[in-house]
C-alpha cells in the first residue's frame, strides 16, 4: 500500500463563467464550499479572482491538502458549482462588440507581447465561453509579477486572506450599494498603503503613479478623466481626508506599540474589527516581503530565466508588489478599473492637501 503524501497537492483551477454580478456566486457557493473543504482538512490553500477573458468569470483556485485529496476536492467543487448554476443562473449575455475597445485595452495590458489570436474569432471579436458553465484549466502562476517561486508562494498566502476578507464583506455588508463598495475599497487601500509605505509623502507619490498607469492604459475610452473625478471633490474631500489620517495613525500605532499612533489630544486611534484585522494582515505581509527581499528570494522573472538576479532594494520591491496586491483585492470586490483609478486620484489629492496643511482639520479618534 503506497504511503500517503504529506505535501500539498497541485493547485486546481476552475473557471466559472457567470455573466452577472458575482456576489451571489461568492456568498452562496464559493464561500461555503471553501469553508466545508477547509473544515474537513482537505485544503492547503485557496483564492478567487474575477476575470474578463472569454467572458466574465470567477477563477477559483483550490490546493488540496494532499495529492490523494485532489479527486474529492474537485468532485465537491463541481457539485457545489453545478448546483448553484442550476438554482441561480446568470441571465445576462455579453456582447463583445459593444465592449470591443475596452477589451482591446485589456489585451494590451495582459498580453503586451502575446498572441491574442487564440481568443479571437474571425470577426475580430473576443470568443466567449458558454454562460453558466465551468471549466477546469491549468493554473499558471505569475512569477514575473510576484517575484518568482518565493514571491508567488507569498502571494498565494496573501490571496487566501484577501479572498476570505472579501467573501465575509459580501456576506455582512451592503456592498451592492456603490457608495458602500467604494467606501470599503478606499479604506482597504488606505490600510495597505499605510502598511507598505509608512511615509505619507511616498503614499501620495505612489497614488499619483497608480492613477497615471490606468489613465495611460485607457486614454480614449471615456472611462477615466480627471475633470469628471473633480466634480464632487469639494463634498468628498473633508471626510475622506479625516478618515485617511485616522487610518494612518492607527497603522502607526501597530508599528510603534504603546503610545504610538495617537490622535488629537493624545487619544489612541482605533479601527473597527474589519479594518484592524486587515491592518494586522497587511503589516505581516509587508514584513514577509521585506524578509524575502533581504534573503534574495524575490526574482521578478520566469524561473527559466537563468540570467535574472534577485531584487533586494525595498524602494523597488514594496511598491512593485503593492500594486498587484492592492489591485487584486479591488478585483475581488468587483470594483471596476474606472472606480479604482477614481479612488487613487481622490486619495492622492486629499493626502497631498492634508500633508500641505490645506485646511483639513484634525479629526477625533475612531470609536472602537
Amino acid at each position: 500500500m503506497p504511503e500517503e503524501s504529506r505535501e500539498p497537492g497541485e493547485w486546481q483551477a476552475v473557471h466559472v463563467f457567470y455573466a452577472a454580478n458575482p456576489q451571489p456566486l461568492l456568498v452562496n457557493c464559493i464561500r461555503p464550499l471553501v469553508a466545508s473543504l477547509r473544515d474537513d482538512g482537505l485544503l492547503a490553500g485557496h483564492f478567487f479572482l474575477n476575470y474578463w477573458l472569454e467572458g466574465p468569470h470567477v477563477r477559483l483556485r483550490l490546493r488540496p491538502a494532499r495529492a490523494e485529496d485532489t479527486e474529492e476536492v474537485r468532485g465537491r467543487a463541481e457539485e457545489a458549482i453545478d448546483a448553484f448554476l442550476r438554482a441561480r443562473p446568470a441571465l445576462y449575455e455579453v456582447d463583445t462588440g459593444f465592449l470591443n475597445e475596452f477589451y482591446n485595452a485589456l489585451f494590451e495590458i495582459e498580453f503586451p507581447e502575446g498572441d491574442r489570436s487564440a481568443f479571437m474569432g474571425e470577426d475580430g471579436r473576443m470568443n466567449l465561453r458558454p454562460n453558466n458553465s465551468r471549466s477546469w484549466e491549468p493554473y499558471s502562476p505569475e512569477y514575473r509579477k510576484y517575484g518568482g517561486p518565493a514571491g508567488v508562494e507569498l502571494a498565494e498566502w496573501h490571496f487566501a486572506h484577501s479572498s476570505d476578507l472579501v467573501a465575509e464583506a459580501f456576506s455582512s455588508m451592503n456592498l451592492h450599494l456603490r457608495t458602500v463598495l467604494l467606501g470599503t475599497s478606499a479604506q482597504l487601500m488606505m490600510v495597505m498603503l499605510s502598511c507598505f509605505l509608512p511615509d505619507a509623502r511616498k503614499q501620495a507619490e505612489y497614488l499619483d503613479q497608480y492613477y497615471e498607469f490606468w489613465h495611460r492604459a485607457f486614454p480614449g475610452t471615456g472611462f477615466i478623466g480627471s475633470e469628471e473625478y473633480d466634480r464632487n471633490y469639494a463634498q468628498t474631500a473633508p471626510g475622506l481626508g479625516r478618515r485617511y489620517r485616522e487610518i494612518r495613525q492607527a497603522v502607526a500605532a501597530t508599528r510603534s506599540g504603546p503610545g504610538g499612533g495617537q490622535g488629537p489630544g493624545g487619544r489612541a486611534v482605533r479601527l473597527p474589527a474589519f479594518l484592524s484585522g486587515w491592518s494586522r494582515h497587511c503589516t505581516e505581509l509587508s514584513e514577509r516581503v521585506v524578509a524575502a527581499a533581504s534573503r534574495g528570494e524575490l526574482v521578478f522573472a520566469s524561473p527559466e530565466d537563468e540570467q535574472a538576479v534577485p531584487t533586494r532594494d525595498l524602494a523597488v520591491v514594496l511598491p512593485t508588489l503593492l500594486s498587484p496586491y492592492m489591485h487584486m483585492t479591488n478585483n475581488r470586490l468587483h470594483v471596476t478599473i474606472r472606480d479604482e483609478a477614481y479612488l487613487a486620484h481622490i486619495l492622492g489629492r486629499v493626502l497631498r492637501e492634508d500633508l500641505d496643511g490645506a485646511g483639513l482639520r484634525e479629526a477625533p479618534a475612531v470609536s472602537p
